[in-house]
This record gives C-alpha cells, sequence and structure tokens, in this order.
C-alpha cells in the first residue's frame, strides 16, 4: 500500500515562497502521475498541478501558473511543489497526490494515493 507523507506546511507573507514536500513509502513514485490538491473549508478541493509519468509533462491551473512548480526526486522517492509569490487565495490545505496512470487528472475521484494535508497561511 502506497502512502504519502507530506511535509509540515507553514505561514508565509504575501509574496513569500514555501515548498512543499511529499515522501512516498510502499510504492515507486517514478512510475505514477504525481499531482497537487488544495481545499479550503468553503471550497471543494481543487487542482494544483501535475506531473505525468509518460512523456513527463508538467500541469497546473491557471491560477498558478508561472508561480508554482512540481516536481520530484526519484531517487528520494519524493514529490515537490515549490511556491512563489504566494497570495492571499493561496492559503489551503495543500494535498498530494498519486496514480498509477500514464497522464494526468484534474479530478480529485481519478487519484487513489493521498497525503494528509498541510496548512499553508498567508499572511498580509
Amino acid at each position: 500500500q502506497v502512502q504519502l507523507l507530506e511535509s509540515e506546511g507553514g505561514l508565509v507573507q504575501v509574496g513569500g515562497s514555501l515548498r512543499l514536500s511529499c515522501a512516498a513509502s510502499g510504492g515507486d513514485l517514478s512510475t505514477m502521475t504525481v499531482a497537487w490538491f488544495r481545499q479550503t473549508p468553503d471550497e471543494e478541493r481543487e487542482f494544483v498541478a501535475a506531473l505525468s509519468w509518460l512523456r513527463p509533462s508538467t500541469y497546473y491551473r491557471t491560477s498558478v501558473q508561472g508561480r508554482f512548480t512540481i516536481s520530484r526526486d526519484n531517487s528520494k522517492n519524493t514529490m515537490y511543489l515549490q511556491m512563489n509569490s504566494l497570495k492571499p487565495e493561496d492559503a489551503a490545505v495543500y494535498y498530494c497526490a498519486a496514480r498509477r496512470s500514464f497522464n494526468y487528472s484534474t479530478l480529485r475521484q481519478d487519484y487513489i494515493y493521498w497525503g494528509q494535508g498541510t496548512q499553508v497561511t498567508i499572511s498580509s
């Protein structure tokens, strides 16, 4: 059974940066498509970014394009989300996710492995 363990989030000022990590055990992330989602108390969990397995490509929601970068280190079996130029609307609980598929999906139900979630708070 694949388990995903996220790093602690944090409190960051507007315009600041934060990197989230998500380490996998019980499975090889290099053979999966990985993604990050986020959720606020009033909203559904939404897609943020994905890194597909086959012909590795990255995909981002429009609002984070150019500010966030998804990546992975296969030697550490870990995925990352580098978040720069953070905005108040980026505050949420962030979840890492993985699926055994060549291609990415923006749908929550298409991912079978999930991290526990980590809080990112943005201060103005």
